[in-house]
């Protein structure tokens, strides 16, 4: 199974920009999926997860700002970001996660929000 992320690219700050998350074929037993986000010189972190109920999490910096949501039926994710800000620059990354304990990350799309 490959996951691939797309919708990154430049913007200007306070402009939005949607991420999509779409696995190459239908991931059964998906639990959480979840978006993450690398900036140069520093770790990953958590944006934002979605569980199979529908119960979204997000981090402190982008509450407000950023939407997370999912079709099951096309074992999609999607990360709708508003507001951005140069903070918000780094590497996001998606990982689709089963009930079995399995965990499929893309490679990842550069997000570059200029000030």
């Amino acid at each position: 199974v490959q996951v691939a992320e797309s919708g990154g690219g430049l913007v200007q700050a306070g402009g939005s920009l949607r991420l999509s998350c779409a696995a190459s074929e239908s991931i059964f037993n998906i639990n959480a999926m979840g978006w993450y986000r690398q900036a140069p010189g520093k770790q990953r972190e958590l944006v934002a997860v979605i569980s199979s109920g529908d119960r979204t999490n997000y981090a402190d910096s982008v509450k407000g700002r950023f939407t997370i949501s999912r079709d099951n039926a096309k074992s999609t994710v999607y990360l709708q970001m508003n507001s951005l800000k140069p903070e918000d620059t780094a590497a996001y990354y998606c990982k689709i996660s089963t009930t079995w304990g399995t965990g499929y990350w893309g490679k990842g799309t550069l997000v570059t929000v200029s000030s």
